[in-house]
């Protein structure tokens, strides 16, 4: 990734951060992972079918979003910087066209501030995709969470499972 990418006119991008109740690790894992992402990734009602996720520098991400109302949505980006666990960048090519930088930092072990920024090739392509993009980050960040919260028990032992590796049960 070029370093032009960090600075940006606001209008020509959108940022949306939000505090996760999770720590830094477990959400990287959820962007990282495609198992996760194909679950959560998009707004609300939205589906997703991976066809490529190739998590690399260069490496393709290629994936169709169903829409709950409007049909299929192709997409095609190709990721341009990872630095694990806290930052993950791409470029999308489908129309509109955008960068998209993710950042995930710690402010405690168990909370993690991630700030979403989707930098646009023209302020007139950034404004027309304004007037639905914040409200439909939000619902990302909702599924997000959600996810998280599934990652979490799942990795949490059970009081059996807890009782019995003490040899207590």
């Amino acid at each position: 990734m070029t370093s032009e990418l960090h600075i940006i006119k606001d209008d020509f991008e959108i940022i949306c951060s939000r505090i996760i109740n999770a720590p830094r690790v477990r959400v990287y894992q959820a962007w990282s992972d495609p198992r996760h992402l194909e679950i959560w990734w998009g707004p609300a009602g939205f589906t997703n079918t991976f066809q490529e996720f190739d998590f690399r520098v260069g490496g393709k991400w290629r994936f169709i979003m169903h829409g709950p109302d409007k049909g299929n949505h192709l997409n095609e980006c190709e990721f341009t910087e990872i630095k694990e666990p806290s930052l993950i960048a791409w470029k999308r090519f489908s129309k509109p066209i955008f960068q998209v930088i993710v950042t995930l930092e710690e402010k405690a072990p168990d909370k993690t501030k991630v700030i979403s920024r989707q930098i646009f090739e023209s302020a007139e392509i950034c404004r027309k995709v304004r007037t639905f993009a914040v409200d439909k980050n939000e619902e990302n960040f909702d599924r997000l969470e959600a996810e998280l919260g599934r990652m979490s028990s799942k990795s949490a032992p059970t009081d059996f499972q807890a009782k019995n590796s003490l040899g207590t049960g």
